[in-house]
């Protein structure tokens, strides 16, 4: 049995959609993966490997450009890279193990994992199926609540790992997220079994849509300018990332006197 713990870097921009721009159209696309990155241990946590990969885009045409000010990948690094398919391959032949169990920092990058495989019409039952989310067990350590949730590199800094590499690289990041879970493991951390075609029941809300228009007016407000077509773009994906809450920094509980 092993441990894979693996960080994707995506993309996502309509703009560039290759296909079609038709709003209709455009739900059946994922955020499109362009790194895979991992680290195998074995049950003793011991470095058995690691593993990284960029992505060839086939979905959109450009890296946007809130994502590579984020990774600092741009859309030359990419455009020679293998595409999803070989790269998956090579990622299952990584792991070389089907009792393996994934490790995750938040339930993102699974989730879009499998829906890049469903995309591309891979055989999803190469993937192993158990899993780890390793970010609610650091709120556990801490003594929070798991609603109040860290970011990886609040993480890092708060168990006083040495940081040695940049963040938001798909490699780095499974390599910080691996150095955590050896920090704050358990035995009372169990996997899970990852079902990608289970939806959760949620309460039914009334349907609401954002006002981009008011958004970007609000923006040109603030800068006494109008907006470029790429500060909107830009806009319209940094505020639909920040709904996700994976950006958010936790501050901690203070103790009752």
């Amino acid at each position: 049995m092993h441990y894979i713990i693996f960080d994707l870097e995506f993309n996502q921009d309509f703009s560039n959609l290759k296909y079609s721009n038709s709003e209709e159209k455009k739900s059946k696309y994922p955020f499109e993966i362009i790194q895979i990155g991992a680290v195998k241990l074995d049950a003793d946590f011991n470095n058995k490997g690691s593993f990284n990969s960029y992505v060839k885009p086939t979905i959109y045409s450009k890296i946007s450009p809130f994502i590579e000010e984020l990774t600092g990948i741009n859309t030359e690094q990419v455009i020679s890279e293998k595409t999803f398919p070989e790269v998956f391959n090579n990622f299952i032949n990584f792991i070389n193990d089907k009792d393996a169990i994934f490790c995750i920092w938040g339930m993102s990058d699974i989730q879009e994992l499998f829906k890049n495989v469903f995309y591309h019409k891979l055989d999803y039952n190469l993937l192993p199926r158990k899993y780890i989310n390793i970010q609610p067990y650091v709120s556990k350590h801490f003594g929070l609540s798991i609603q109040k949730l860290f970011n990886l590199q609040n993480a890092v800094e708060e168990l006083s790992l040495p940081i040695t590499f940049e963040f938001h690289n798909a490699l780095y990041d499974a390599h910080y997220t691996a150095e955590i879970f050896k920090k704050i493991y358990t035995h009372s951390i169990k996997p899970q079994i990852y079902d990608p075609y289970l939806v959760k029941a949620k309460t039914r809300k009334p349907k609401v849509q954002v006002d981009y228009y008011k958004l970007i007016q609000q923006f040109e407000k603030m800068y006494y300018r109008e907006m470029t077509k790429e500060e909107k773009d830009i806009i319209k994906l940094a505020y639909n990332m920040g709904r996700t809450q994976q950006f958010i920094k936790i501050a901690k509980e203070k103790k009752k006197k």
